[in-house]
């Protein structure tokens, strides 16, 4: 951090607890020790990277969309994902993928706004954990309500208490 701040200066903002405030030489000076257990956790992050990158694996890209945020029955107001199942009662989408990962953006009015990553093989082990207790919808839909989708709340795609 003390770098980029003689590099840079007051010029530089940090993203501290939700608000972004300039990067001070002050900032710097709060170092606890943790500094080298945070780049053991980007390397690992930038080695799953690397790996997609150099090492091309299966790549299955969903892209859950809505028109405008207050679109009824999308991702904006339901606060969940929908991923096939079956479709004209055959599997199909995530039962059948050959994909290593599964890449599901969020988006509105075209614009992707983030999204997120997952081994295909854990994305499906939380769907069929989520359905077993009770904690996803399924639902028909896609073109003339053909495909059998799972609704998986967002927010419980990554809550501590699913197993990884």
């Amino acid at each position: 951090m003390m770098d980029i701040y003689k590099r840079w200066g007051d010029d530089t903002y940090i993203e501290r607890e939700g608000n972004w405030m300039p990067l001070t030489e002050g900032y710097c000076k709060e170092y606890d020790g943790t500094w080298e257990k945070d780049k053991l956790y980007g390397r690992i992050g930038e080695e799953f990277t690397r790996q997609l990158i150099e090492d091309p694996v299966p790549i299955e890209v969903k892209t859950e969309r809505a028109e405008y945020l207050e679109q009824p029955k999308k991702w904006p107001t339901t606060g969940n994902i929908a991923i096939e199942i079956r479709c004209n009662g055959k599997p199909s989408g995530i039962s059948t993928t050959k994909s290593e990962v599964w890449m599901h953006y969020l988006s509105i009015k075209g614009v992707i706004l983030g999204g997120f990553i997952f081994k295909t093989d854990l994305l499906k082990g939380k769907i069929k954990k989520l359905h077993k207790e009770g904690n996803l919808r399924m639902t028909m839909g896609g073109d003339g309500n053909r495909s059998q989708m799972a609704l998986l709340p967002i927010k419980s795609l990554f809550s501590s208490n699913q197993n990884h």
